[in-house]
């Protein structure tokens, strides 16, 4: 889904409403660019002249737009044709193919995350895995949007990854077979204990609406009253602001959720609970929110407000770490420029640019086996190239795991299958849940 120009953003915070962009605003230029733009057009007279082939102006129009943004940030883009429909296709959630999110690394096609429940990831594929190769024809050094348009097709057509895991001794291949991709921004489980757990996979249209839902469907068939809840937010990109600020408020009665800081006008917005949904929907249950190195930008939204009011207790591993906002402004019918606009700040002023949101308890997905080693290589915010740096100044320390083994963590993945234990960063959190009690963890004191 979130693929191609779009996905090299990695985690996306999207402003809902288009920002106009007026031609009489376009055409301003500073006068003291003067010179640079001559400098660009003396460029390409010269290419143009002397290249050993013969090339159009579009291509080098298109390819200094990229460079130009490409100097900026790694989430800024122009988006045109096949690029502004795949956006169109993260808000809508329907596609055919894998269940992917891939960013370009060095020239590599890196997996930042697969959806769950996609081909994908039944599959086995993991975050961090790299694709070098896709049905046989290398791709390193090739172009994302074409990687990302051999990966999609028809469902039921497959298609041969070659997959390259850090740690492993070797390549391995992989036949997956494209499927159509309707991701179900939320959905939800009721455990043992009447804890119900809402996994909330992307940040799409409604998100807030379906989260309300989903709770009110577990209190129905819970027998009695819920004792807890699970909010899981692990492997979610981001998506739409809006929606992050809806979520939040449906267990926020009171303050701050999320300010928005930019340099124009009309840029530095405040967004406060009960603006979106009146009161607490949970209120007196405890609340545990897990979240993970691909949980990103508006997953840190939502950590970020329920951490700072202490209304919900964050489990996990470090989020990814991605504190902007990209607003889209229409260059025409056709095109558009994704450019970040604001950061953004967690009620307590906290950025998280670059260190993410570190969890009141670290605790790791000791039920994959090559988690050691994904987490060695895993890719965050701060170590894409061009990331913005944390303005409010940062500490190594905090952008640092704490590699001190904890004697609560110390099972092995074989073990934990013999115990029936798939997932245990949610088995953790279900655990802790069903031992404490409404008053001592996850309340607003």
């Amino acid at each position: 889904m979130k693929i191609a120009n779009l996905l090299r953003s990695a985690a996306l915070v999207t402003a809902v409403a288009l920002i106009p962009a007026t031609t009489a605003t376009m055409a301003q230029v500073d006068g003291r660019a003067g010179p640079e733009l001559a400098k660009i057009y003396t460029i390409m007279q010269r290419v143009q002249a002397n290249y050993v082939e013969p090339v159009e102006d579009e291509v080098l129009v298109r390819g200094a737009i990229d460079g130009m943004l490409a100097a900026l940030d790694p989430h800024s883009a122009y988006l045109d044709g096949s690029d502004l429909q795949r956006l169109t296709t993260m808000i809508d959630g329907n596609y055919s193919g894998l269940g992917l999110s891939v960013i370009l690394e060095d020239g590599a096609v890196k997996v930042i995350s697969p959806f769950r429940g996609s081909p994908a990831d039944e599959m086995g594929i993991k975050a961090g895995d790299y694709i070098t190769h896709l049905d046989g024809d290398l791709i390193y050094g090739g172009d994302l949007d074409d990687a990302v348009a051999r990966m999609r097709g028809k469902a039921g057509t497959s298609i041969r990854l070659t997959i390259f895991r850090p740690g492993r001794d070797g390549p391995f291949e992989v036949d997956v077979t494209r499927g159509v991709i309707e991701l179900e921004p939320v959905t939800h489980t009721l455990q043992a204990g009447n804890i119900g757990v809402i996994s909330v996979n992307e940040f799409s249209a409604d998100v807030g609406v379906d989260v309300y839902r989903a709770w009110e469907s577990l209190k129905e068939e819970a027998t009695g009253r819920m004792n807890g809840l699970v909010l899981d937010l692990r492997s979610n990109p981001g998506g739409s602001l809006d929606e992050a600020v809806a979520l939040s408020d449906l267990f926020l009665d009171s303050g701050r959720i999320v300010s928005q800081r930019g340099r124009a006008r009309g840029e530095t917005l405040l967004y406060d609970a009960e603006t979106v949904f009146r009161g607490d929907m949970a209120e007196g249950t405890p609340v545990i929110v897990l979240i993970d190195a691909g949980s990103a930008s508006a997953s840190e939204i939502v950590a970020g407000a329920l951490q700072d009011h202490r209304r919900a207790l964050v489990m996990g591993q470090r989020s990814f770490g991605k504190g902007s906002v990209q607003s889209l402004l229409p260059l025409g019918p056709d095109a558009a420029l994704k450019l970040t606009t604001a950061r953004y700040f967690t009620p307590s002023g906290k950025s998280v640019q670059e260190g993410g949101i570190t969890p009141d308890i670290r605790v790791p997905q000791l039920s994959d086996p090559d988690f050691a080693l994904r987490e060695r290589y895993q890719t965050r915010e701060s170590d894409l190239r061009g990331h913005l740096v944390n303005e409010l100044g940062i500490d190594d320390a905090e952008m640092e795991d704490d590699n001190i083994e904890d004697p609560r963590f110390q099972l092995t993945a074989e073990q934990l299958e013999e115990q029936g234990v798939d997932d245990f960063q949610l088995h953790y959190a279900l655990e802790t849940l069903r031992r404490t009690t409404a008053s001592s963890v996850a309340i607003r004191r």
